[in-house]
């Protein structure tokens, strides 16, 4: 069966992904639901952004979930809707900042390829000050420190990611997009029927 809404020239690439999911992880504000959207338009695959799904399962939105349960609760919440997530295939999965932190969310993505998209902390502060999005982990007195104790804290186990691919302010979603499809052609075993 042909890819629908495939890009041709990533026919190969999508055969040898066999199905896995890609899994986005990073910083909130590094770029995972707009690389998200590109790279599952280039592969054919279904885009889903975790939080939004986690939103419209709990019916309400991330802010109020931090409010009403409290950051363990909303962890609870968001391993159950990656764990559903998982069970699906051809997908690329915008994660939240904060699924890394609980190795139970790791043993769900590494049925997949898990991409970590860094950028430094003066590009992510760039980025959340254009960002109307509410961040509950940013309301605090100083969101500058909190954010980089954040970086501190979630770096070394992004690092855990299968592949990672360091932004620069320049690049926009597209450019990040075509780097984690080189990297994903360059580390798959090639496809064999």
């Amino acid at each position: 069966m042909q890819p629908m809404n495939c890009a041709p020239k990533y026919r190969p690439l999508r055969r040898r992904l066999a199905g896995a999911n890609l899994y986005l992880v990073g910083m909130m504000g590094c770029g995972k639901s707009s690389t998200g959207k590109v790279l599952a338009r280039k592969l054919g695959y279904r885009w889903l952004d975790a939080d939004q799904v986690l939103e419209t399962a709990a019916g309400r939105p991330i802010p109020a979930l931090f409010a009403q349960e409290g950051e363990e609760g909303f962890r609870e919440m968001e391993t159950d809707v990656l764990r559903q997530i998982g069970q699906w295939h051809s997908c690329v999965v915008s994660t939240g900042g904060g699924v890394v932190i609980r190795p139970a969310n790791w043993g769900i993505m590494r049925q997949g390829v898990v991409v970590w998209l860094a950028a430094a902390a003066d590009l992510l502060l760039k980025r959340l000050r254009q960002d109307p999005t509410p961040r509950p982990l940013l309301q605090c007195p100083d969101p500058v420190r909190r954010l980089e104790d954040l970086l501190a804290v979630r770096e070394p186990l992004y690092a855990q990611a299968d592949m990672r691919i360091v932004q620069t302010g320049t690049m926009t979603s597209e450019a990040v997009a075509a780097a984690v499809l080189t990297a994903l052609a360059m580390s798959l075993p090639p496809w064999s029927p």
